[in-house]
């Protein structure tokens, strides 16, 4: 089955147990290998944070677009600089790295770094002494928590 856009249901439903058995360390939801933590990230969520409900991104040749090309040079200048929501948390990236993003118009490497830097917030957080890595404190164990939103 493909689904178009995947219910997170589905997605909490399909991947936790995946996560459960590989041992890793689900915060508030499951405690495993410590050295190994896995959170939930929405790549969208930060995209809308810093450029609004621009789309930036596209499976579909037909519509990978210069306007999408310039949402991600937006989003990739962005990200490059301390990000409030994240508490200052940005990228260095050389030239060659933001053209590779920008080039991207699936959005997938984009998407990717997005995670890469609420992983970076939620580390920070659990470095601070937060033990669920800046989550709530009560989880809901069917419906997970985003880390970041």
């Amino acid at each position: 089955m493909k689904w178009v856009n995947p219910p997170v249901a589905y997605m909490m439903h399909a991947g936790v147990p995946l996560l459960r058995n590989a041992g890793v360390h689900l915060p508030g939801l499951h405690a495993g290998d410590r050295n190994r933590v896995a959170l939930e990230a929405y790549p969208g969520w930060l995209a809308r944070q810093l450029i609004g409900r621009v789309s930036y991104k596209s499976d579909d040749k037909a519509k990978q677009t210069a306007e999408r090309a310039i949402a991600r040079s937006q989003l990739v200048s962005r990200i490059a600089r301390p990000l409030p929501m994240l508490d200052g948390v940005c990228v260095r990236l050389s030239r060659s790295q933001c053209e590779r993003l920008v080039a991207d118009a699936s959005g997938d490497t984009v998407d990717a770094v997005l995670c890469m830097l609420v992983a970076a917030w939620a580390h920070r957080q659990h470095l601070a002494g937060h033990a669920n890595y800046g989550l709530p404190p009560q989880i809901d164990g069917l419906e997970g928590w985003i880390a970041g939103v």
